[in-house]
């Protein structure tokens, strides 16, 4: 089984479809998909398979073995090893037919991995394009919205990482991008404006402020008119610069007041894509922390999400 390609060194040229340093044309980095043969991974197998036709990129399909507790050597279970190799074995050759289903014309490798399933998830991301998931899984807490392995990795590897929700229909043709005044934002409009032009899709930019003060006899007091036209200013220079470099991509410029969360989801539901930034926090674990707003979309978001963080 082969192994998802090694990361090259310009990771910034492939992310915007470029090829590497002049004249050294290496091979694209992979797109990874997790899965466990639930239905919800199926879906972001298939989600994943469209992404690697759209960008030409090759699909890697990962599958962890956990191990148990009778997998220790003093209490080995016969036959459960293999077993349970044949299981993965068969979920990637299922997986596998249905990537192909999606999209014949793509490269599709395999991998199976004795790991606990977010560590070889977050493994897989230092040389992937994009990590895909399923937003629940086969756990015993499948009621949750977002499985446990989709809270390890979301927020917690480097790259985006897309959270595949919501049922599958008609495209929409529309990107939808949070943005705000940190500085992941430049990032994530970059993967936005770059998912919206190999889909032919608008962008929708959303910038979301939030006020405590209260409207009097139907006018805004000047503290607020001055809050929406700072906002309506932050909004404009941050999208300036992909504006530009992406000229063939349409944009709707949105700053609006309002919970974050709740106006991202609202906008999202006629969308194809939610991308939202996440940042980094040196007190968290591998220096990683999956914000509020970040958190807040993963769990209701109608359609999927693609959380970026800077790569190392």
């Amino acid at each position: 089984m082969k192994e998802p390609h090694e990361p090259h060194e310009d990771r910034t040229a492939y992310a915007a479809g470029g090829g590497g340093p002049a004249g050294q044309r290496r091979s694209p980095l992979p797109i990874v998909v997790g899965t466990d043969g639930s239905p919800r991974a199926g879906l972001a197998v298939e989600w994943a398979a469209e992404e690697a036709g759209r960008t030409g990129r090759p699909l890697h399909v990962l599958h962890a073995i956990e191990r148990w507790p009778c997998d220790m050597p003093f209490h080995p279970a016969p036959g459960l090893g293999e077993s349970r190799t044949e299981s993965g074995a068969r979920i990637l050759a299922e997986a596998v037919d249905l990537a192909l289903k999606a999209r014949p014309d793509i490269e599709v490798t395999t991998g199976l991995v004795e790991e606990a399933p977010a560590e070889a998830l977050r493994q897989a991301a230092f040389g992937a394009y994009e990590t895909v998931i399923g937003n629940r899984g086969l756990g015993g807490l499948a009621a949750l919205l977002l499985g446990s392995t989709g809270l390890k990795v979301a927020g917690h590897v480097p790259g985006p990482v897309i959270i595949v929700r919501g049922e599958p229909e008609e495209t929409h043709g529309e990107v939808v991008v949070g943005v705000d005044r940190s500085g992941e934002s430049a990032l994530a409009l970059r993967y936005a404006f770059e998912a919206a032009r190999v889909r032919g899709a608008w962008v929708r930019a959303v910038h979301v402020w939030e006020t405590s003060l209260i409207e009097a006899d139907g006018a805004y007091p000047a503290a607020i008119r001055e809050a929406a036209a700072s906002a309506a200013n932050l909004l404009v220079g941050a999208v300036t610069p992909w504006r530009d470099r992406y000229p063939e991509v349409r944009i709707i410029e949105q700053a609006v007041s309002g919970h974050p969360v709740g106006e991202l989801v609202e906008r999202s539901a006629h969308a194809d894509l939610l991308v939202v930034g996440v940042r980094s926090n040196c007190g968290g674990r591998h220096g990683l922390h999956l914000g509020s707003v970040s958190h807040g979309v993963i769990h209701h978001a109608p359609c999927p999400v693609a959380v970026v963080r800077a790569r190392p």
